[in-house]
């Protein structure tokens, strides 16, 4: 198996399950699902800039194969600000929750289930 076709496969399943929890109907899971997503696209940016082991990160005299280094700072950048994307997510969604009471992503609070009456016999 190729280390492309695993890097390929982590990020389907990172994408996948970001998606999957992004579309939750909780706060949490939605802040999960979007840390997950922001993961999946740096491994993708990553990934763009070739999948070379021990070759310079920058063009030198003689180098016939180097690294490319825009990837590379695209993804320090964006985990800068995916970082700074999720904690946002996290302060509105503690916020939401201090106002409404619940952690719907909607703000409707669920009813609660009925709860048997205990002094009732079956």
């Amino acid at each position: 198996m190729s280390i492309e076709f695993l890097v390929a496969s982590a990020i389907a399943a990172l994408t996948a399950a970001g998606i999957y929890l992004a579309l939750r109907g909780r706060t949490f899971p939605v802040v999960l699902g979007l840390a997950m997503l922001s993961y999946a696209i740096n491994l993708f940016l990553f990934a763009i800039g070739r999948l070379t082991v021990n070759h310079p990160p920058l063009y030198e005299k003689g180098v016939t194969d180097y690294a490319d280094p825009l990837p590379q700072a695209l993804v320090l950048t964006a985990i800068v600000i995916s970082f700074a994307m999720t904690a946002l997510a996290v302060v509105l969604s503690l916020r939401s929750f201090l106002e409404t009471g619940t952690d719907q992503v909607d703000g409707i609070i669920e009813a609660d289930p009925p709860h048997p009456d205990p002094e009732a016999a079956p």
